[in-house]
């Protein structure tokens, strides 16, 4: 009776031992100790295995390189008799345990304590003989017994093999080889995705990697990485790391420093006996091309990960630190992570979660979560929030009053036009007014619109705003067809239904345009962020509209239009102007002057300064001005251009037949030129 309550207080024991250190795996069996005997610990190729002698008890574990001409020798208990023993593997701090009856011991735990082979006495002949009641588990798996046998190898499958630190090198050397090869340089989505699954093969050697010390640093070119093992305490402490500099670049290094409560979240999860911190520091932007060819702050990417846990909504942030060059003035730094889209082979980097916060040579990244990091470089118009403020106001006080103007214009145009030909040419403005309200409206609107929960009202939005400005744009087009046919025409040659032919080009191409764009991908129109920069604290906020999420499509299909219609009417105005030179009457400068500017203002030319945003300086500033002045108040300047005329042709109607320009008055008659 009482061997059997012995037996069984060791077999609780054991039991409690394991239950204690939360192990990945156990083997637990009974030796009969039939002499004074020892525990030997060695190196061997299998992740872990046990030969039992009478002389010792022989477990073997795959050791570091530097450690493997070297074992450890540790005494058992005197008194004999049958022991019950386990042996408990912990994967997260590479150690293992044996508790053999009362005595527990950390195998391997002293590197002082080990024996360098040769250095041991004599060695003496083995007997085996056989473990008793043996029984092993993983960790998510059963319980299993097994047979009595004297050894017991248990073999690493491809997930539990160990990781040694040249294993890591050569992963690193390879993907460096990759990244270094011209034709990766001009990779697609497919072959980015490729390069970005390497890496996450590094990410899994770098979690179980065996190392020499407490940190340790791999690489030597474009991808270097560190992995710090941090051991936890009563009191988590944040952790600060400091890459070394770097001469010759656009960045000359980064600091992380990662908050407590990372390690008190990490804690409050499940027993921790290592934290296992990821740095990795990417010398190029070749894995991470979005489908906007997006560029980064000295081609660096930052990857910052906790092995075996997703990282996300901390209280207190990350700060990763860039120190860099001084940025050129029309740039602004913008903190941003990869964001993977599992749907397609690609990403796109994304702010969410970050704040920037800039000074003259270091960017500093606050983000509450962990992952890859870069700092985007945003070019920005070179203006102090002050002016962004005054072009604000004036493009809303003058998208309303021009809203306002065209539909009176509209009114007055309707009733106004008494001939066939005029009839088509007032046709022609009203539509034209049309389009510049449609596109105030929805401008006005189109921020509210963004600024609401609903993602389908905002592709509404950015849809029916894309249609309202190549409504515009087609229109002016139409006016500058329509001064073709009055001064270079020499006939003016009836069509039936002229001016529904040319409604259904000023509305529909537009009307096919975006449906097109949207059918092609729904996502193609919805809520944007433009990053805004403020000179005040060196801060950048994002405004939001509801517009084209793909800018490619915006410059091929908006600029392109506009460079066609520009280029169309700018030869029509031309025209226009050589007619009024060859007749060159005394004493109508005055109307040539307004009709002209008229012109201009109908055919769109002003919308030419669009292409001076692409300068800098105060020539810029200059030119976002005007161009915000004349195209907000397009319909009230046609307005003004429209009663001007009406008024000049009250007070001199022997003018009227003065010149073809005339022809697109108000009150004009129809007149050929000789």
């Amino acid at each position: 009776m009482k061997v059997l309550l012995l037996l069984l207080l060791s077999l609780l024991q054991g039991v409690g031992a394991g239950g204690r250190w939360g192990e990945d795996f156990r083997f637990c069996g009974d030796r009969n100790q039939t002499q004074n005997s020892s525990v030997i610990y060695k190196h061997g190729p299998a992740t872990i295995s046990i030969e039992n002698t009478v002389q010792a008890l022989i477990i073997k574990r795959p050791f570091l390189p530097s450690r493997r001409n070297s074992y450890y020798k540790y005494s058992l208990p005197p008194a004999l008799g049958r022991y019950r023993f386990c042996i408990y593997l912990f994967k997260a701090n590479r150690t293992l345990r044996l508790a053999y009856g009362k005595q527990s011991f950390l195998l391997g735990g002293d590197p002082s304590s080990s024996i360098t082979w040769g250095n041991e006495s004599q060695k003496t002949e083995r007997t085996n003989t056989s473990i008793f009641n043996v029984s092993y588990i993983s960790r998510g798996g059963k319980n299993t017994s097994a047979d009595s046998l004297s050894e017991y190898f248990f073999p690493a499958s491809p997930e539990s093999m160990p990781v040694w630190e040249q294993d890591v090198e050569d992963q690193l050397t390879a993907l460096d080889s990759l990244i270094a090869q011209p034709s990766v340089l001009a990779t697609g989505a497919t072959e980015q995705q490729m390069l970005r699954r390497k890496l996450g093969e590094l990410e899994k050697m770098l979690a179980k990697v065996e190392l020499e010390g407490q940190n340790q640093t791999f690489g030597k070119a474009t991808v270097h990485a560190t992995v710090l093992r941090v051991q936890p305490t009563r009191a988590p402490r944040h952790l600060a790391f400091a890459s070394q500099r770097e001469e010759g670049g656009e960045v000359h290094g980064f600091t992380v420093d990662l908050p407590s409560s990372l390690f008190v979240m990490v804690n409050e999860r499940e027993e921790v006996v290592e934290h296992r911190v990821l740095l990795m520091d990417i010398n190029s932007q070749t894995m991470f091309q979005d489908e906007n060819s997006s560029h980064i702050l000295g081609d660096k990417v930052i990857s910052i990960s906790l092995v075996d846990m997703v990282v996300a909504n901390l209280s207190d942030p990350v700060v990763l630190t860039f120190f860099h060059n001084q940025l050129p003035r029309n740039v602004i730094p913008l903190c941003v992570f990869w964001q993977e889209d599992t749907t397609a082979s690609s990403g796109s980097w994304d702010s969410y979660g970050c704040t920037t916060v800039t000074a003259s040579s270091q960017t500093d990244c606050r983000c509450n979560h962990l992952t890859y990091f870069a700092v985007l470089m945003v070019s920005s118009p070179e203006i102090t929030y002050v002016h962004r403020d005054y072009l604000s106001i004036i493009t809303y006080i003058g998208c309303l009053i021009s809203a306002l103007a065209s539909i009176c214009t509209i009114f007055f145009l309707y009733f106004r036009s008494k001939q066939r030909d005029q009839i088509t040419s007032m046709h022609i403005h009203m539509n034209l007014l049309g389009a510049i309200f449609l596109l105030d409206v929805t401008f006005l609107i189109s921020e509210h619109l963004a600024s609401s929960s609903s993602e389908a009202v905002c592709r509404a939005g950015g849809l029916f705003l894309h249609f309202s400005l190549l409504s515009c744009l087609t229109w002016m087009g139409i006016e500058g067809y329509n001064l073709y046919r009055l001064v270079i025409e020499v006939f003016n040659a009836y069509h039936d239904h002229f001016l529904l032919k040319l409604c259904l080009v000023g509305w529909g191409l537009p009307f096919f345009c975006v449906t097109l764009i949207f059918l092609t991908s729904l996502t193609n129109y919805g809520p944007v962020s433009i990053p805004v920069y403020e000179s005040v604290g060196g801060k950048s906020t994002n405004a939001t509209i509801c517009w084209i999420t793909s800018p490619l499509i915006h410059n091929i299909v908006n600029l392109g239009l506009f460079s066609l219609v520009f280029l169309f009417n700018s030869v029509m105005l031309g025209a226009m102007i050589r007619e009024i030179l060859r007749q060159n009457k005394k004493g109508h400068k005055l109307k040539h002057v307004l009709a002209l500017f008229g012109l201009s203002i109908l055919l769109g030319i002003p919308w030419a300064l669009v292409f001076f945003s692409f300068t800098s300086g105060v020539f810029r500033l200059v030119s976002l001005y005007i161009f915000t002045i004349i195209n907000s108040l397009q319909g009230f300047l046609i307005f003004l251009w429209y009663w001007t005329m009406v008024l000049q042709a009250r007070k001199s109607p022997d003018l009227q037949s003065s010149s073809d320009s005339v022809k697109l008055q108000p009150n004009s008659t129809q007149c050929h030129l000789g």
